[in-house]
């Protein structure tokens, strides 16, 4: 039978583990595309391709800033 306590300690401890893995989650797919793929680099002048990785690496840095607060704020997992 679990304590209050235990409740409280394995509730901190996901939401540690979600946090943690969607940020290496999140930084190991845009090191993947941007430096494996190359597409965090300009070649003299920027091309479609780099606008839109830095598009989509804002916005998935926003969402991922969005769901820690929402976690950590209480209303996530």
């Amino acid at each position: 039978m679990e304590s209050g306590f235990d409740k409280d300690v394995k509730k901190y401890f996901l939401k540690v583990l979600y946090s943690l893995s969607w940020g290496l989650i999140w930084m190991v797919a845009f090191i993947t595309l941007g430096i494996y793929n190359e597409l965090a680099f300009f070649d003299g002048k920027p091309i479609l391709y780099n606008i839109l990785f830095y598009i989509f690496i804002t916005a998935g840095l926003v969402a991922l800033i969005y769901y820690l607060y929402r976690t950590w704020k209480g209303g996530g997992k």
